[in-house]
């Protein structure tokens, strides 16, 4: 039986395997916190081309978290030393910036999560370099729309098997693999809180829902089979077949009709093509 905590203003900022309920003051950090996300990630569309290296993509992500009040999350985060992570075709999650240029027809997934005021604006967006394969531009939609179904089942009552459900479903209707190495999370003031958010699952399973909920839905989509290879840097996490992979992720907060998008696109750059 999972625990639930209420949370407001005054409550510390403390990891706990309760579910935090957050009250208004917390929605309103998580909108501030979300909205400079997803500033950031539709600001980065016109960087995102053949030639220009991961590196280059973290720096203007260092440079907007901080010129927008806030600061990266992930530098320092258990020894991580980058504003954000690029993970690129066969990456699933968690690749490093550096010298990598980006090839003409990669994909790649680029997650930030500013701090502003003590919150988490956790988001992730696929991009294009140039033109792709139509197989990985149909990864990157079917993988945007598992995200969006996932999101649909986020409302009071409802269970996170619910949201996994939807995902799964969705996914290997297209013969395309789920991962299950990684997941969705509770966030707000702590980075990685309760609950764990599995994109594979039951109807009707898992915790229940409750209005005061935050957490990220975050689905990984393999072309292939599921399964994850970690490489020696100990962060990268590849496709074990070496086929294409792609993410999408919001913050997310659970209202009294429904849930809220904290890291929604203000200019509607929803899923590539964002031209």
């Amino acid at each position: 039986m999972m625990d639930y905590m209420t949370m407001t203003a005054d409550s510390p900022p403390t990891r706990s395997t309760a579910i935090k309920l957050y009250d208004e003051s917390g929605f309103a950090g998580m909108r501030r916190a979300g909205r400079l996300a997803a500033e950031i990630l539709d600001a980065l569309v016109p960087h995102v081309v053949p030639g220009v290296t991961t590196g280059e993509l973290d720096d203007v992500v260092r440079r907007m978290s901080i010129d927008g009040g806030g600061v990266p999350a992930t530098m320092g985060y258990r020894g991580y030393q980058h504003s954000c992570c690029t993970s690129i075709n066969n990456v699933i999650c968690h690749g490093i910036p550096g010298d990598r240029k980006l090839l003409e027809g990669d994909i790649v997934n680029i997650d930030v999560t500013p701090l502003v005021d003590g919150w988490h604006g956790d988001s992730s967006r696929m991009y294009i370099a140039g033109e792709a394969p139509i197989k990985a531009r149909r990864l990157v939609e079917v993988t945007y729309e598992c995200l969006m179904l996932g999101i649909e089942q986020a409302k009071p009552g409802n269970h996170l098997g619910d949201i996994g459900h939807a995902i799964q479903k969705h996914a290997e209707k297209h013969r395309y693999g789920v991962v299950r190495d990684f997941c969705g999370h509770g966030l707000g003031r702590v980075f990685h809180d309760s609950p764990e958010v599995v994109h594979v699952g039951t109807p009707g399973s898992g915790p229940e829902l409750k209005p005061g909920m935050f957490f990220t839905i975050e689905p990984m989509i393999n072309i292939g089979k599921p399964g994850v290879r970690m490489m020696e840097d100990g962060w990268t996490a590849v496709t074990r077949d070496r086929t294409l992979s792609a993410q999408f992720e919001h913050s997310i907060g659970i209202t009294e009709t429904g849930c809220e998008i904290f890291t929604a696109s203000p200019k509607g750059l929803h899923c590539p093509p964002y031209g």
